[in-house]
């Protein structure tokens, strides 16, 4: 027969409610208590009722995850480290896609509202008027995107954008492509906004091309865009794109980096395994999965919960805190110096 909340009290020589606050209110239970009970009841074999705490406190101890593209390897390593970091805080989390598309990203974040105890929201398409109001029917984290008034973890990508194009500048380039991302993107905004200054700072001349779609195919289409521009180098949106463009430009007859170098961002696994190994702006992805957890379970669960529905109550103390993690420049074998003149101008 499986043990009962009433077994393991009885083994730890306290009270029922007493063995509910050490699962579900663990501040509340003086630490040595806490392991007693927990030591007991892993002894006996005891597993806490999810459902029934939920319907006791308010609360059901899942999170969801909203990211906008899971097949883009950017992601898992996220969701991995947020899984892992949630699990740790006893959390569980629900993982959903929205293909890119605002739409179904405000759909999905109603549709777990009642599901779980708070969202985080990865590189969302949504305005941000709609993401403050979808913040005021469940606690959100906003990861990717900065909203104000709203807990936000970013990851430096002006500051990687500048550093890759001050390392095009110091390889002589002076005709550079920009491929932007999606509309609605914060990042591409980030990115196109620093590597504008970056290179007018330089003497250099940014030529943007997109927005495109932020995927291998999206890179790969808009060879031929890059090939008529004579730029001698470019910074693509994320390495998918870079990754794309790299083969579209060698069905070309372009090689990089000796006709046009290329840099990507994020520095998902693929980046290291291509031919030339791609120079990339690295991303703390699983950093920032982590630190969307913890920033999501700072605020006190039981008086949000009771403010749901009503807007920011007067007893809602989710934080409100804003985190830049910083980015960094991996110089591998896809950038190099400028070429000869002429040397990959249209009709070379």
């Amino acid at each position: 027969m499986p043990a009962t909340i009433r077994d393991v009290a009885r083994a730890s020589g306290v009270h029922i409610s007493t063995v509910s606050r050490a699962f579900s209110a663990p501040h509340l239970v003086n630490p040595e208590t806490r392991v007693r009970v927990l030591a007991c009841a892993e002894d006996l074999g005891y597993r806490p009722n999810r459902a029934a705490r939920a319907l006791i406190t308010g609360r059901t101890h899942n999170i969801g995850l909203i990211v906008a593209d899971i097949a883009n390897p950017f992601f898992p390593p996220l969701i991995k480290a947020a899984e892992g970091q949630a699990r740790y805080r006893d959390y569980h989390v629900f993982v959903a896609d929205t293909s890119e598309d605002a739409s179904a990203e405000e759909e999905l974040v109603h549709a777990l509202a009642k599901q779980v105890d708070g969202v985080l929201l990865c590189s969302p398409r949504m305005s941000n008027s709609l993401i403050e109001q979808v913040s005021r029917e469940v606690p959100v984290v906003v990861i990717n995107r900065l909203v104000a008034g709203l807990p936000c973890v970013m990851m430096d990508v002006g500051q990687g954008a500048r550093a890759a194009v001050e390392h095009l500048l110091g390889l002589g380039h002076r005709q550079i492509a920009l491929l932007g991302g999606p509309r609605g993107s914060w990042t591409n905004r980030e990115i196109r906004r620093a590597a504008g200054v970056a290179a007018r700072a330089g003497g250099a001349e940014l030529t943007v091309l997109g927005p495109n779609h932020p995927t291998e195919e999206g890179g790969r289409t808009v060879a031929e865009q890059v090939r008529r521009s004579g730029v001698t180098a470019v910074l693509a949106y994320n390495d998918l794109m870079a990754i794309g463009l790299i083969e579209g430009l060698d069905a070309l007859g372009l090689r990089v980096p000796e006709d046009v170098s290329v840099i990507g961002v994020d520095d998902i696994t693929l980046s290291r395994l291509t031919r030339p190994k791609l120079t990339t702006v690295a991303t703390p992805t699983a950093a920032a999965g982590r630190t969307a957890v913890d920033m999501l379970l700072q605020h006190d669960p039981d008086a949000s919960r009771g403010a749901r529905g009503r807007g920011a109550a007067a007893g809602d103390r989710r934080t409100t805190a804003q985190v830049m993690l910083q980015t960094e420049l991996v110089v591998r074998d896809s950038t190099g110096p400028v070429p000869p003149p002429g040397r990959n101008a249209p009709g070379a």
